[in-house]
């Protein structure tokens, strides 16, 4: 099958050939007809899966009959975050080149004055975060009654981000005849009542099991002292095959520390999170997609729908709390049929999290130590002149196994440490907040885009989990 096959216009199809694509992916064969047939659409696909394409091209063929008028346009795609608002605004103006549409990006971050004067003007398209279309609307400043056409994306990631209550207000400020598609990675039981609830007669499409990983992915677990990360980072970097990386993060604070490190230690590296403006966040992607810089230090702001080719690995420098944050953040590699490697860095406090992203994606991840991970990262024809360089002998350390002996010698004024940490230990288990911790990561990645809140980790009994692999 080819685009030529799916009823689009010769326009379109020339914008289509002209970007490189031939062949649509599974979702797009499936959904570009009947989002043509004016049919609303529940699409289950994962982010790299093309599903972006498979809204956008039929939506500019749909639009180019008919006018838009002030303040009130005529479509409507609401997307979680201000990357991926971009994103699809970067495919509108791909493919839509020899359309006369106009468009409007309503998100954070960037002028008010010149989103108002856009909408002023009317738009075909816009595209928008839910808080920002909801804060206009409130001013008065735009109608959604003309919207004929409704986009809900990454419908899951709304609903992590606590973005259901505005979608459903927006949903009833829309007209009650209009063709609604909803995508999603998942479809969890609230997800389910929305569609419900907004879409008429949906026909449903899914590409692919749920929350899967890519079979192009060799995935690792890297087991590691906490205080050993950041050396620990730098010599797989150094010594694996790495060309790009995106390294993800769980807090903010943790996102610039890391990049002002690996900057530190020579590395070419840039960062990206919630609590940088929206221009510097484009404009620090742009240099990653050149290569201006190789290495992406990124909170979750940034693990769904970005697409970057030629992501080589994956760092989970800090375990997602989540099982669904792992699929996507691995996802950055492996894209397009390319090979791709995700490393995840796991402590004795991440044996919770670990345990339950094995069950999400059905398998177990191979664990292996920190020096085995930088050995067998390496390249087979660059190994032999890297050995006599001394890494090897230096990335032992690790292995040792109580430094109770040496330390005094080696570092007196740390004499009184090893009693301390063992102390913590044996205490432990006697803890009772085991319960209220695990609310903490849920509230810490909602609010990704705001604050930074403490490090708290799983501090319960070790589990019979630590015992699969976690060998000397």
């Amino acid at each position: 099958m080819t685009f030529a096959d799916l009823g689009l216009s010769d326009e379109l199809l020339r914008a289509v050939t002209e970007s490189g694509y031939d062949t649509p992916t599974p979702i797009q064969a499936q959904a570009i007809p009947s989002v043509l047939m004016m049919r609303d659409i529940i699409g289950i696909a994962q982010t790299g899966t093309g599903k972006t394409a498979s809204f956008v091209l039929p939506m500019i063929d749909i639009l180019a009959h008919g006018r838009s008028r002030a303040r009130m346009p005529r479509s409507l795609i609401l997307e979680p975050t201000r990357e991926l608002a971009a994103q699809v605004a970067e495919n509108f103006e791909k493919y839509g080149k020899y359309h006369k549409l106009s468009m409007a990006l309503l998100i954070g971050g960037v002028s008010m004055g010149d989103q108002l004067a856009a909408l002023e003007k009317g738009v075909d398209v816009l595209i928008a975060t839910p808080g920002r279309l909801m804060d206009l609307f409130g001013r008065g400043k735009i109608m959604l009654n003309g919207c004929s056409m409704l986009v809900i994306d990454e419908a899951d990631r709304m609903l992590d981000m606590g973005f259901i209550p505005d979608i459903e207000e927006i949903c009833t400020k829309l007209p009650a005849q209009r063709q609604t598609l909803l995508f999603s990675a998942t479809m969890p039981p609230v997800i389910k009542k929305l569609a419900d609830k907004f879409l008429s007669n949906p026909k449903s499409i899914e590409v692919a099991r749920p929350a899967s990983a890519s079979i192009n992915i060799t995935q690792r677990l890297v087991k590691v002292d906490s205080r050993k990360k950041r050396d620990t980072l730098s010599k797989m970097l150094r010594e694996a095959d790495v060309t790009s990386a995106v390294i993800f993060c769980n807090r903010k604070t943790t996102v610039r520390d890391l990049n002002k490190s690996l900057q530190r230690d020579g590395f070419k590296s840039g960062e990206i999170h919630g609590d940088i403006d929206q221009g510097s966040r484009i404009a620090e992607l742009e240099r990653f997609r050149a290569g201006t810089v190789n290495i992406l230090v990124a909170s979750d702001v940034a693990a769904r729908g970005l697409d970057i080719k030629g992501v080589s690995h994956v760092f989970n420098y800090d375990a997602p709390w989540h099982p669904d944050d792992y699929v996507h953040r691995i996802g950055r590699t492996g894209r397009a049929g390319a090979s791709g490697v995700a490393y995840t860095f796991v402590t004795e406090a991440d044996a919770e999290a670990i345990d339950n992203i094995q069950k999400l994606i059905g398998t177990k991840i191979e664990v292996v130590g920190a020096a085995q991970a930088i050995a067998s990262a390496e390249p087979v024809e660059e190994a032999a002149p890297r050995a006599p360089r001394g890494r090897k002998p230096r990335a032992a350390k690790p292995v040792v196994e109580t430094p109770v002996a040496e330390e005094p010698a080696a570092e007196k004024p740390r004499a009184a440490r090893p009693p301390r940490a063992q102390t913590s230990r044996e205490e432990a288990p006697a803890r009772p907040a085991v319960a209220p911790r695990a609310e903490a990561p849920a509230r810490q990645r909602r609010n990704d885009h705001q604050d930074d809140g403490p490090d708290e980790g799983w501090n319960g009994p070790v589990p019979e989990f630590l015992n699969f692999g976690f060998d000397a």
